[in-house]
């Protein structure tokens, strides 16, 4: 349910101290402070979903506040309600993503109405001052080849996340704080526009990632990966990910009713290390052209063994059809 951000007057002076500060060039609102900027030795994607809402511009004014930037995953429906809300998000420096427009089942759907909750929402978006989204999540993470060829036809890069906050289940700040504490380079967490206990989780998770050393980066449309905000550098953990000096990237092989096979090719380097985590209850169930460990029952290492760069695995989907994460390191 959303409401209207209700402003105290102590708040409101905190607002109006913002913008005098940012006037007068001594706050850098939508950056990273300064002092978190000299220290990035990484970069993780915070990502809020399912606005905007009424509570949008307490979401951006405590992330202005904390140094952090985030990509913004928008409903359509919620774009077209509030435009406003949309070029607000933009002009504090945030990123903007494509949610669909009614937040459906998408895999439940024919490609007719996926193409529909697509399209729909990349207008709405742009029509609202938000450009055009390179990104798209998948409303519940559910994903399958009729989603991902619709993503294709519109340019869009899918994204879903390493952890997830639980905020959409009534997590307390506590635990959206500790969820953010697990992020690694790269790596991306799910969070929601409209909980308070996330906007009031949110100068917590910046003290946190400062003190690893870690700011909120842009998701990286070809990677699928937190990078710098100006789009450099690489970060690993995910579809399309990057550590170190090499660089895993996932693309879909053959799909049958119950379990597909996903390609891997490693560039960078030709002594690699690439993990592989999958989402349970999923199960790899075949590898080939590599080493394979299996450190616990959801994740593989996988190491070269001879057969070159490109390999691949089959995955027992157990209903769970969200492909797993990657990351590379070079050794």
């Amino acid at each position: 349910m959303r409401s209207a951000p209700h402003f105290s007057l102590r708040s409101l002076v905190a607002r109006l101290a913002v913008v005098a500060l940012a006037a007068a060039g001594t706050l850098a609102v939508g950056t990273a402070a300064p002092a978190q900027a000299a220290t990035c030795s990484g970069y993780v994607g915070l990502t809020f979903d399912d606005g905007p809402s009424g509570n949008t511009p307490t979401l951006l004014n405590t992330l202005k506040q904390n140094g952090l930037r985030a990509t913004m995953f928008n409903e359509g429906q919620y774009a077209a309600s509030y435009p406003a809300q949309v070029k607000a998000q933009v002009d504090a420096g945030m990123w903007v993503g494509n949610h669909s427009y009614t937040h459906p089942h998408l895999t439940q759907q024919t490609q007719a109405t996926v193409d529909s909750e697509i399209s729909r929402t990349q207008q709405a978006i742009a029509s609202a001052g938000g450009g055009t989204p390179k990104l798209f999540r998948p409303p519940y993470g559910e994903t399958n080849a009729t989603v991902k060829a619709v993503e294709a036809k519109y340019g869009l890069t899918e994204i879903i996340w390493d952890v997830d906050s639980q905020d959409w289940n009534g997590a307390s700040t506590d635990a959206i704080v500790a969820a953010a504490g697990r992020l690694t380079n790269g790596q991306i967490i799910l969070m929601h526009d409209w909980p308070a206990n996330t906007v009031a989780a949110i100068p917590r998770i910046a003290q946190g990632l400062a003190a690893r050393n870690l700011c909120a980066g842009m998701i990286s449309p070809t990677t699928g990966r937190a990078v710098a905000p100006d789009g450099s550098g690489g970060g690993g953990g995910g579809g399309g990910g990057g550590g170190g000096s090499c660089t895993a990237t996932l693309s879909a092989g053959t799909q049958w009713s119950d379990r597909y096979n996903l390609n891997v090719a490693v560039t960078g380097s030709s002594t690699w290390t690439v993990t592989m985590n999958v989402p349970s209850p999923a199960k790899i169930i075949a590898t080939w052209n590599i080493a394979a460990t299996y450190p616990s029952s959801q994740v593989l290492t996988a190491k070269p063994n001879g057969s070159g760069n490109s390999w691949g695995v089959t995955v027992q989907s157990n209903g769970n059809w969200t492909w797993p994460t990657v990351s590379c390191t070079a050794s």
